[in-house]
């Protein structure tokens, strides 16, 4: 059995001139929950299709359960579960007919599983899928993707259109399936929120490119905004090597930096004769950090 439930090493994917993946370098170790984070466009969508096997990379290697995701067998595709941003069934169909059909293609389905899940996200198993809710829509991808608990759960913004219930036993049923440790959680959202509860790790991308992957306390231990109060103005020059953000106002100045050291803080006291206060923060302000304007200046 292969260390890393996802291996991608240098993956780039083009569309024409349009790069949306740029050396993408991701290992994921099975038994991990992990959150995909970043903007609209960043390359989210489009990495998952790669790990899926539903996009062939321009250059690179994509592995999947130990197998190249291009070529992957059904033996492989009988442990994977997915859900896409847009959800698409059989409209003509029931809640109770759909799980059956799918079901079917699975030697491994948990009838007892699904059918909990269907009771916790209250599903009217005779309703047709066709005037479903989007809600109920989405609810009903995630029982498909979970029925049979794949080894690897790949959730492509999973709870974009779910109640804060819904979005709770949700988010309870992916811990509940990975505590033991055997299942591999890929998760995409815009929640930061939801990112901290369940996930361990977290990778950020911004413009087709990884720009942190690891655990998510570490990204907290790492990023820090500095506070700085000097005797007289900063002069218009003032930066730090690295900020992902600085603002500048008169004896005043806010710096984002993406590693924040005693030493830094100490060069920075000495360099400016200023007094600093560093302030930790919570994933969502990390990740608007990371894209806001980089630097800012006011008298």
């Amino acid at each position: 059995m292969t260390e890393f439930a996802i291996d991608v090493s240098h993956l780039r994917k083009q569309f024409g001139r349009k790069v949306v993946l740029n050396d993408v370098t991701l290992k994921i170790p099975r038994g991990q929950i992990t959150g995909l984070l970043g903007l609209n466009g960043a390359g989210k969508s489009t990495l998952i299709k790669c790990l899926l096997g539903l996009l062939r990379p321009t250059s690179g290697s994509v592995t999947v359960l130990g197998k190249d995701a291009w070529d992957l067998e059904d033996q492989q595709k009988m442990r994977l579960g997915y859900v896409p941003q847009e959800v698409s069934l059989y409209p003509w169909m029931t809640v109770r007919q759909i799980v059956n059909y799918v079901s079917a293609f699975y030697t491994n389905w948990d009838n007892a599983w699904s059918d909990e899940l269907l009771r916790r996200w209250e599903l009217p198993l005779s309703d047709r899928f066709g005037p479903l809710s989007v809600g109920q829509k989405q609810k009903l991808a995630l029982v498909l993707a979970l029925g049979h608990r794949p080894e690897l759960l790949i959730l492509d913004e999973p709870v974009a259109s779910l109640d804060p219930v819904a979005r709770r036993w949700f988010l309870e049923s992916i811990l509940e399936m990975a505590s033991d440790e055997r299942h591999t959680v890929l998760f995409s959202t815009h929640i930061t929120s939801d990112l901290e509860r369940v996930a361990s790790h977290v990778a950020l991308m911004k413009e087709g490119v990884i720009l942190f992957h690891d655990e998510l306390d570490t990204l907290k231990d790492q990023v820090k905004r500095l506070r700085l109060e000097t005797a007289s103005d900063l002069p218009q020059s003032f930066s730090v090597q690295g900020a992902l953000r600085t603002e500048v106002h008169g004896r005043n100045a806010i710096v984002t930096v993406p590693s924040a050291s005693t030493a830094l803080v100490d060069e920075l006291q000495d360099r400016w004769s200023a007094q600093i206060a560093v302030e930790d923060l919570n994933l969502e302000e990390i990740f608007l950090e990371m894209h806001a304007q980089p630097t800012s200046h006011s008298n």
